[in-house]
C-alpha cells in the first residue's frame, strides 16, 4: 500500500500533463518512495465528470424525452432492446424512473380504485332504483362511453396515458348520470299508470333536452383544452379529447339504446 497524500493538492500544470502526473513521488508506509507510474496507470481517457451515489452504489442517469408515442410502449421497447443486446456486468442494474415510474404507480392504483368505486356506485344505484337490472342497466353506460373515448384518442392520435385514463374517470360518472336521469324518468311514468312501452317513450321524450344539455355544457367546456396549443397542452388534449369523444357516443347510444333495453 502506497498513501496518496500529496496527490489531493495537484496542480493545474500536472493535471494537464499526464507525463509529468506519472512522476509524482508517493510515499509507502516503510517510507519508501515510488513514482505514481509503478503502482497506477495514467492516462487521458472522456469519462463522467461527476460520479452519483446513492445508498453507497455509483449511479449514472441517462435521460430523454419521449415524443410522437406513448411512454409506456417506449419504455417497453428499450427494455426489450436492452435485455437482447445488453449483458449487464456483476453487479449492475437498470432502473426507470421519471414519468414512467409515476406512470406507473398511478396506474396500479387506478387498477384498484376504479373497480372500487364503480362497485359503490352500483351499490349506491340499487338503493335509488330498488331493482338489481336498472342499477345495471345504468352502468351500462361506461362501455358507451368507452367506444368514444377510445375512436377520438385514435382518431387525433393520441395514445392511451395517466391523463386520458383520468379523462375516462370524468367522462364515465357525466355518462352514468345521464342514465340516471332517464330512467328516473321512465320509472315517474310508471308510476303514473302508464305502460312500460307508452312509459319509455315519453320519459325519453321528456329527459332528450337534460339529456343533451349535460353532454353539450360538459363537451364545449373542453372544448378549449382539446385544441390548446400553449405550455402543458400535451397533458390536457388527451383527457379533454376522451370526454368529448365519450360524450358523442355515450349520448346517443343512451338516448336510443337504453329505453329499448329497459323495455
Amino acid at each position: 500500500m502506497v498513501d496518496a497524500v500529496g496527490c489531493y493538492g495537484i496542480s493545474i500544470s500536472y493535471r494537464q500533463n499526464p507525463q509529468a502526473m506519472q512522476q509524482i513521488m508517493l510515499r509507502s508506509p516503510g517510507g519508501t518512495q515510488v513514482h505514481l507510474d509503478q503502482v497506477a496507470q495514467v492516462r487521458v481517457v472522456r469519462a463522467a465528470n461527476e460520479i452519483d451515489r446513492e445508498e453507497g452504489q455509483r449511479r449514472m442517469v441517462v435521460m430523454s424525452n419521449v415524443r410522437g408515442r406513448d411512454l409506456g410502449s417506449f419504455v417497453k421497447e428499450v427494455q426489450q432492446n436492452i435485455a437482447r443486446d445488453v449483458n449487464l456486468p456483476v453487479g449492475y442494474s437498470i432502473e426507470y424512473g421519471g414519468q414512467f415510474e409515476n406512470q406507473e404507480r398511478a396506474t396500479r392504483r387506478l387498477l384498484i380504485i376504479i373497480p372500487i368505486v364503480i362497485s359503490l356506485i352500483y351499490v349506491l344505484l340499487y338503493f335509488t332504483f330498488k331493482s338489481f337490472k336498472q342499477a345495471f342497466l345504468v352502468i351500462g353506460n361506461i362501455p358507451f362511453a368507452l367506444v368514444g373515448g377510445i375512436a377520438a384518442l385514435w382518431l387525433r392520435g393520441f395514445n392511451l396515458n395517466l391523463s386520458a385514463s383520468v379523462g375516462f374517470i370524468a367522462l364515465f360518472g357525466v355518462a352514468m348520470l345521464n342514465g340516471v336521469v332517464l330512467v328516473s324518468s321512465i320509472n315517474h311514468a310508471r308510476v303514473a299508470g302508464q305502460s312500460t312501452y307508452k312509459a319509455v317513450l315519453s320519459g325519453a321524450r321528456r329527459r332528450l333536452r337534460p339529456v343533451l344539455m349535460t353532454a353539450c355544457v360538459a363537451s364545449f367546456g373542453f372544448f378549449p383544452m382539446a385544441f390548446s396549443q400553449s405550455a402543458g397542452s400535451e397533458v390536457q388534449r388527451p383527457l379533454a379529447t376522451v370526454v368529448i369523444g365519450g360524450l358523442v357516443t355515450s349520448t346517443i347510444l343512451t338516448l336510443l339504446l337504453l329505453p329499448v333495453l329497459y323495455d
